[in-house]
């Protein structure tokens, strides 16, 4: 297992962290999505899967949620 943070820009709410979850469980591997939410600011999103997740993929899987991927 692996425990990856990535910086998210753009959420403001629970909705917000509930789509970003949504979207990067979606991804082969991972195991669980948590996030620190900062509304407005940037979020820590961490995530822990199976092995290193591509960070192209976890950044399409954000812009799929509506938000941008600052940061790995």
């Amino acid at each position: 297992m692996t425990t990856t943070t990535y910086s998210v820009n753009g959420m403001t709410c629970g909705h917000c962290t509930a789509a970003v979850t949504e979207e990067i469980s979606k991804l082969t591997g991972v195991q669980e999505v948590s996030i620190d939410l900062n509304a407005g600011g940037t979020s820590a999103v961490h995530v822990t899967s199976e092995s290193a997740l591509d960070d192209a993929a976890v950044r399409e899987a954000v812009d799929e949620a509506g938000y941008e991927l600052v940061a790995s």
